[in-house]
């Protein structure tokens, strides 16, 4: 079997959809011989930033010298982006070897696409004897493909807001008992700035489960937009990240006072080399990621309101620097696209709404009808490339930023690396 054959059969699980729930993944796994009960991992949930603290952990733990393990979604442009070790992505020939050995049982079985991807990174990880696996959920918690991990270091809730209500429920106290699933029994649980709502429910669910709860925020001072933490492993004082915005310097800190407490770090230059490589380490992309300078073009995977309100007030601290403002747009129709349309207001001069190659897409005329409620006005964009070739061939001091979905991220890096080839 090709590598485009294995992909095809593989995009094509996703016609299951999204099946929550762990019989179908956990039988597999049993037939694999469970990979994930031999791996030392860090089990990370969130809203928002778990990628990014998934990437600061895999960083440090690398700078550290260790062999480990990222899993995280989606990919943008290669699948392969999503199973990665010590920044290299898993190869071509291991996931046709992989399918093509099971492929009779996930059809028999109707595995979904996540069920089959989070297997094969269990198993690769444990044929390259990673000394630490960093597994990022997909959806939720409770019943996430990832979430038949029995035994992790460390459990990471990131941060808990208003997201797939259809599935996870419409309030924050329940979106945060599905994020609380990953806590195990007589575990670490490692949390960043959550709501007190938030935060009732995951203290209540760890003092059931016997689990010590370690909130980043004891541990953090912070003056105007400098953020350090303290703590008896590792102090942060003046250091440096790639990552723009302070939700990254969260992110960061999150990551390290979960490695230095579990692992008992407490190299400073260790921390700080690996919070500075990051992206080499990682290869973390769509975080406020500049991919023209001149004109800008700013990609960022903010996909809810507080991801976007996050983004936007970064924004706006550059905003003055550039003559006009654009925004290219689209989100999945089960986000709260009404309040990311009331985030974005009028901060850009002009908005445009295109839609993405993807089952669960809002169709771009509804978008354009809340822009057009909150009384801005929004074009519609059939022609990515086209649009994206125009925009680059006007040198002038303007600046487009595209968001609202991981997914259009992924199809403007496809088109952009068509353009430049």
């Amino acid at each position: 079997m090709e590598i485009k054959s294995a992909l095809d059969k593989l995009f094509s699980l996703h016609n299951f959809g999204v099946k929550l729930g762990l019989e179908n993944i956990q039988a597999f796994l049993d037939r694999i011989g469970n990979p994930q009960d031999k791996l030392k991992t860090f089990h990370i949930a969130g809203s928002n930033g778990k990628g990014s603290t998934a990437s600061f952990i895999t960083s440090i733990l690398i700078e550290a010298g260790y062999k480990v393990g990222l899993y995280t979604s989606p990919h943008f442009v290669k699948f392969n982006e999503r199973i990665i070790i010590n920044g290299k992505f898993i190869p071509d020939e291991y996931i046709t070897k992989f399918f093509s050995k099971h492929e009779k049982y996930i059809d028999e079985n109707k595995l979904t696409f996540f069920e089959v991807t989070t297997a094969l990174a269990f198993e690769y990880f444990l044929s390259k004897k990673v000394d630490f696996a960093v597994i990022e959920t997909g959806l939720g918690g409770r019943l996430d493909a990832t979430n038949v991990i029995k035994k992790p270091l460390a459990c990471i809730i990131t941060s808990i807001s208003l997201e797939h209500t259809n599935i996870l429920g419409d309030k924050i106290s329940l979106i945060a008992k599905e994020k609380a699933g990953i806590i195990k029994n007589n575990s670490r649980v490692f949390v960043g700035k959550l709501t007190a709502e938030a935060d009732e429910v995951i203290e209540k669910v760890c003092k059931e489960r016997n689990s010590k709860l370690i909130r980043l925020e004891d541990y953090l001072i912070e003056k105007n937009d400098t953020v350090e933490l303290y703590c008896e492993e590792i102090d942060l004082e003046d250091w440096f990240i790639p990552l723009q915005g302070k939700h990254q310097k969260y992110n960061a800190a999150l990551a390290t006072l979960t490695v230095a407490k579990t692992l008992l770090m407490d190299d400073p230059k260790v921390i700080y080399d690996g919070l500075k490589n990051v992206i080499k380490n990682s290869l973390i992309q769509g975080r406020y990621e500049i991919v023209s300078s001149h004109p800008k073009i700013i990609l960022d995977s903010a996909h809810n309101p507080a991801g976007m309100s996050v983004f936007i007030s970064e924004f706006l601290t550059e905003k003055s620097n550039y003559k006009e403002t654009f925004l290219l747009f689209t989100a999945l129709k089960d986000k709260d696209i009404s309040s990311m349309v009331k985030v974005i207001d009028k901060n850009f001069d002009k908005v445009f709404v295109t839609e993405i190659d993807y089952e669960r897409k809002e169709e771009p005329e509804n978008i354009i009808k809340l822009f057009e409620e909150n009384n801005v006005n929004a074009e519609l964009i059939t022609d990515k490339k086209e649009f994206l070739k125009n925009y680059l061939d006007n040198k002038s001091n303007n600046c487009l930023v595209i968001t609202g979905s991981m997914y259009l991220i992924g199809e403007i890096k496809s088109i952009l690396n068509e353009i430049r080839t």
